[in-house]
């Protein structure tokens, strides 16, 4: 496997921790050791994410393509859009991201707050739109970048979450290159990774590269779109195109992807009482912040999962912390009294 020879633009601090979580292994009680790569730490660029890890293989081409404006799309409280403002001021360009109502929630600072606030913060034009959630490639998104075009700019186009853009699975290739060496370091080995999943390509960068070393159905899936099956089919894409990208040698099977479809309800960004009872055990037990939209579903699916016996006793599971955390101060209401 080589992903070495694609260009890597540095947007993050480097290797992210890993941390051990002891009180919050005591606290799910299932005699499983539970550890978090801390993604959410990765850089200095507002606050990062696991988005910036694709966005690094993705810059090379913006600059060689000769873009002045990046252009994406997300949600209103998009923690992708966040990323790719930052990465388009860190590298001096202009930035345009489409934010659509992909979340039925009406606090009252929704559009104004965390995610968005930093966005623009950062100057970015981030244009609102009505249109409700979808994971696959959108029209508002294709009339912004015909727009940059009217007006005499060159865009380059970045898809929802980075996923189905052409390098959208290496990052997390890289992620998976970055555990083995960090396993190695500290004498053990992961049997489950668990992450969430919405537009796919950390997962199926993750799938790519821990099918390295034959691990690539311990990297479990929770899904947080509440459209699994596009969710599937759209990690199938990424996971064929990086595998040939990276040159794994072999193809991934089906029973490789796994996706576990049980924690998404009520809908795409809407928090059901258990994923806060898990956001709010995460952060009494560890002072870990995760948020309604991915992390607390992933973080409510990790412990469900321990209680219900999933893991083997005695198992050693990563919790992949993607970041996320400002898209709680759109939720304040929900949360004001913690």
């Amino acid at each position: 496997m080589n992903l070495s020879k694609f260009e890597r633009y540095p947007l993050t601090f480097g290797p992210t921790p890993i941390e051990q979580l002891p009180r919050l292994t005591a606290a799910i009680g299932a005699d499983v050791e539970v550890y978090a790569k801390r993604e959410d730490c990765n850089s200095g660029l507002a606050l990062g994410g696991n988005k910036l890890r694709k966005l690094e293989y993705i810059v090379p081409d913006a600059i060689a393509s000769k873009a002045d404006t990046l252009v994406s799309i997300g949600g209103v409280q998009s923690n992708h859009t966040r990323m790719v403002a930052a990465t388009a001021a860190k590298i001096g360009m202009k930035c345009v991201v489409i934010q659509e109502s992909w979340v039925p929630h009406d606090d009252a600072v929704y559009d104004r707050v965390g995610n968005i606030l930093m966005t623009r913060l950062m100057g970015a034009d981030s244009r609102l739109v009505d249109d409700g959630f979808d994971i696959g490639i959108r029209k508002s998104w294709e009339e912004a970048l015909q727009s940059v075009k009217d007006n005499g700019g060159k865009p380059y186009a970045i898809p929802a979450g980075a996923s189905m853009h052409k390098y959208g699975g290496l990052g997390y290739v890289g992620f998976a290159e970055e555990v083995r060496a960090q396993e190695a370091e500290m004498g053990i080995k992961f049997d489950y990774i668990v992450v969430c999943a919405v537009t796919g390509s950390t997962q199926a960068g993750m799938i790519v590269g821990f099918a390295a070393d034959n691990r690539a159905d311990r990297v479990i899936g929770i899904d947080g779109s509440g459209t699994p099956e596009q969710l599937r089919g759209q990690i199938r894409t990424i996971v064929d195109n990086t595998a040939k990208l990276v040159e794994l040698g072999r193809e991934v099977r089906d029973d490789e992807i796994v996706i576990n479809p049980d924690y998404a309800y009520p809908a795409y960004g809407v928090p059901s009482e258990e994923t806060n009872e898990a956001i709010r055990l995460a952060a009494q037990t560890e002072a870990m912040i995760t948020d309604p939209v991915y992390e607390g579903k992933s973080m409510q699916g990790m412990i469900d999962l321990a209680k219900k016996g999933y893991f083997p006793k005695g198992s050693k599971i990563l919790y992949a912390h993607l970041g996320g955390a400002p898209a709680l101060n759109g939720y304040s209401y929900t949360y004001r009294n913690g």
